[in-house]
């Protein structure tokens, strides 16, 4: 990757867990569920308002470091408005582009996601990545206990 590109990508990262959107917690939230890396001690909590199939609202709550809370925001940013089963089809194409997934098209509407696609070659890296989005899929299956990233 040139330097320029790199520069930009560390930029949004850091842009997003700097100044993460739709931080803290929702008070009417409809569906909520907590994320916990214990590798690195990353925590967050997904909170979402579902109307009838669509997500109208995503905030989450988190501590962690600049990977996960950049992850998070991203992630809150582009699943409000869509459906549960494009927000899921966004969570599958997100977890090839991190892991290097093979066979499962990432297109366009994750270009912003693009930023974090490096973390695949540090594996302890894309738990942090995915953690907010293992919640997400937690809270859209109604799990009452703590997501992992596995």
């Amino acid at each position: 990757m040139n330097d320029g590109l790199t520069d930009l990508y560390q930029e949004v990262i850091l842009d997003h867990s700097r100044n993460p959107r739709n931080f803290g917690p929702a008070e009417r939230a409809d569906r909520t569920a907590h994320g916990n890396n214990p590798l690195c001690g990353d925590r967050v909590t997904v909170f979402l308002k579902i109307n009838g199939d669509e997500i109208s609202d995503a905030q989450f709550d988190a501590r962690g470091c600049a990977i996960s809370l950049a992850s998070a925001s991203m992630m809150t940013e582009m699943i409000k408005g869509k459906s549960i089963e494009e927000a899921m089809a966004l969570f599958k194409k997100f977890h090839a582009l991190v892991t290097g997934e093979n066979g499962i098209g990432v297109g366009p509407d994750l270009a912003e996601l693009q930023t974090l696609s490096g973390v695949k070659n540090f594996p302890t890296r894309v738990k942090c990545a995915t953690l907010a989005w293992h919640a997400m899929v937690g809270a859209l299956d109604g799990i009452d206990e703590d997501v992992k990233t596995e």
